[in-house]
């Protein structure tokens, strides 16, 4: 448990800190959600579903037109999100259902030290691979949270009534380290987690941590896998008197577990027709029963974001709450329905929007994601932003509303400035790798070129409006499709063909060796290729700049918006008369050959150290003093930028760090050092 006190040059931050409250969904398209492609749909005449609480949101708030998942399914891409790293230094790949999220800093422990209570509630799926509770070793409440109630296990997921499980059978709900799933008759669990998110927020802002700020991750396991109905219409109203409410009655827990489990259509859907033959002159049909289904569980994801939302006016704390709204991947091709139903096709609701691809392609259709957001009086209304990023940015974007440095480990970016409009947005990096043994799929809509490509190993880089997409990877040579993702979102044009893009297949061959880190539970065939140095350090000079910031910091932190306290240039890693405070280096390291290299740290002190992008040591989180920390890599001649992150003590102590070749030659002498 972390228990630390931040203080900044003796300054302490008296500002009320915001409520944040972070809904994620499972499987929802980017064209699933009105204003990002259902509401042209409808102008159209075509079959489309309602959001209107969503579509509100996004009014009065923002829209990400550009946000990328960390992965094309759930279980790598909720992980990323947590931890605030893209895949390429993550520990969770793939499709590794249930491996424990790794012990590190993560969006709740670093919240947890900015002095919120931290809830989850839903699907969590991240515990480790263990068939029985509740000693799972990455338990919600092991990784930062203070409160758990939902489904521990990935699978049980795909399963929308735990009590009765309808299609795969009876499922475990936890609270906290209780399983409390005899109680949930006809509780279907869109509405379980809604009612039990408004329970916790009302008990919160009644109770003696009322003055706290808190941080919600809501995580929804519908419209995902099989698409079971609710039991009744959602309640009318909505908020502390309306809406879904938590009774707390076995067997009546919630106050719609009383109507018939997997029963209740929206009406707006009970009856709907459309051209199925696009022939005007022949008459309407009525839509399938699969898509009655999955527009009335998304309607039902929109009527609980009004609830909610509803409810932060009744407690008076709307004003002071962000809400962001999101899915974790593109939209599934699968159902779980007997097959008496018609396939869950997204091709129905164009669930993928402008895109090609859907769940497990790394096609902007299983990535682009419907990030909405709302945070009165600190974010304009119609707020449009149209700048790449990926969710592994909330972590460092929250620690910046809660006047936190970020931990140096997150990847990710602070979104402050393009949600407030104040400062100048950093850019962040988009970056996906991961490997599937299927096909896109066939559909008509689809660019021929890419209806049933084999996955396998896929990777898609982003650079400006540019993305990089390979499939089927047999080597780091192998080239990439490029497209201009703004000019071209269905990626219909393949720029690589074109001799003006040789550089840039160059360089997105070349970034994605360097951004990343390999994982021996997930092998790329690229794993053991050298890292390319950089083409484009000019006019260098020795040594490393380096620079101090003082204060007491809670981890080993990005500088941000941190004021610098001294600089200079360094060839020895000297901190003389350094104390309390972060020190960080930054230049470059001149490789003499191509080769295997180790680096090796230790300190009294932590430290987090990173080669090009990726992850080199992290010598932070659970480090022992005198622990020394090594890692060899494959490295082409040149120049490689290096940031070491230092957070000295009152010792002020310095650190040692090597990097010897494979004949034992030192690396790290004055002569090899640049900025």
């Amino acid at each position: 448990m972390l228990c630390i006190t931040w203080l900044l040059s003796g300054t302490a931050i008296a500002q009320k800190k915001t409520n944040v409250i972070f809904i994620l969904t499972d499987d929802l398209g980017y064209g699933d959600i009105g204003v990002f492609n259902q509401l042209q749909r409808k102008s159209k005449g075509l079959p489309c579903e309602l959001t209107p609480n969503i579509d509100a949101m996004a009014k009065a708030g923002v829209r990400f037109t550009q946000q990328y998942a960390n992965a094309p399914v759930c279980a790598p891409s909720r992980a990323s999100l947590l931890t605030g790293v893209n895949q390429g230094n993550a520990s969770v790949r793939d499709n590794q259902f249930d491996k424990q999220l790794e012990e590190n800093y993560n969006v709740a422990n670093v919240l947890k030290a900015a002095g919120y209570n931290t809830v989850a509630i839903g699907k969590w799926g991240l515990q480790g691979i263990k068939e029985t509770g509740p000693d799972w070793p990455a338990h919600p409440l092991k990784r930062g949270f203070d409160k758990y109630y939902g489904y521990m296990r990935h699978n049980d997921g795909h399963e929308h009534y735990p009590f009765e499980g309808i299609y795969s059978g009876k499922k475990e709900v936890w609270d906290d380290d209780r399983e409390v799933s005899s109680g949930l008759s006809k509780c279907y669990t869109a509405d379980l987690w809604t009612a039990a998110a408004k329970k916790w927020i009302t008990d919160h802002a009644n109770g003696k941590d009322s003055g706290k700020p808190f941080f919600m991750y809501l995580a929804y396991d519908t419209p995902h896998a099989v698409i079971e109905l609710p039991t009744e219409a959602y309640p009318t109203g909505g908020g502390l008197k309306g809406g879904l409410q938590w009774l707390g009655t076995s067997g009546h827990m919630i106050n719609t577990a009383s109507g018939t489990p997997d029963s209740y259509i929206y009406p707006a859907f009970a009856n709907a027709t459309y051209d199925d033959d696009q022939n005007p002159a022949t008459p309407e049909v009525p839509w399938p029963d699969t898509y009655k289904r999955y527009a009335t569980a998304v309607q039902r994801i929109d009527a609980a974001v009004g609830d909610i939302r509803q409810l932060l006016q009744d407690l008076h704390i709307a004003g002071n709450t962000l809400i962001i709204f999101t899915s974790d991947n593109g939209p599934s091709i699968e159902s779980y329905l007997p097959a008496s139903f018609v396939p869950n096709h997204p091709t129905f609701f164009g669930s993928y929007g402008p895109f090609d691809g859907i769940k497990r392609d790394c096609w902007e259709g299983g990535l682009r994601m419907p990030t909405v957001a709302i945070w009165p009086k600190q974010i304009k209304a119609g707020t449009i932003v149209n700048t790449p990023s990926m969710l592994s940015d909330w972590p460092a974007t929250f620690a910046d509303v809660a006047h936190l440095p970020a931990p140096a480990r997150f990847d990710g970016v602070s979104l402050l400035p393009s949600l407030s409009g104040v400062g100048k947005q950093e850019k962040g990096m988009v970056y996906v790798e991961y490997f599937e043994g299927g096909h896109t799929p066939t559909f008509k809509e689809f660019e021929a070129s890419r209806r049933g490509k084999l996955r396998k190993q896929m990777q898609a880089i982003r650079m400006d409006s540019l993305v990089g997409v390979r499939y089927d990877i047999q080597s780091s040579a192998d080239d990439f499709e490029i497209y201009n993702v703004l000019e071209d979102p269905k990626e219909t044009v393949n720029l690589a063909k074109l001799p003006a893009y040789a550089a840039i297949q160059t360089a997105m061959k070349d970034k994605v060796l360097q951004v990343r880190r390999p994982d021996a539970e997930a092998p790329r065939p690229y794993d053991n290729d050298a890292i390319p140095a950089v083409s484009d350090a000019k006019n260098i000079t020795p040594g490393l700049l380096w620079k101090y910031y003082e204060g007491v910091f809670p981890w080993v932190s990005k500088p941000g918006n941190l004021k610098v306290s001294q600089n200079g240039i360094s060839t020895d890693f000297s901190v003389k008369n350094k104390h309390n405070g972060l020190i960080m280096y930054k230049g470059y390291i001149r490789i003499p050959a191509d080769g295997k290299y180790t680096f090796t740290f230790s300190a009294k002190d932590k430290a987090y150290v990173r080669l090009h992008e990726a992850t080199l040591i992290d010598a932070d989180f659970g480090y022992q003093p005198g622990e020394k920390r090594t890692r060899s890599v494959n490295l082409k001649a040149g120049l490689h930028p290096v940031s070491i992150y230092f957070s000295v003590g009152t010792s002020g102590s310095g650190f040692k760090f090597s990097c010897t070749a494979e004949d034992g030659t030192e690396i790290l002498k004055p002569k090899n050092l640049y900025h």
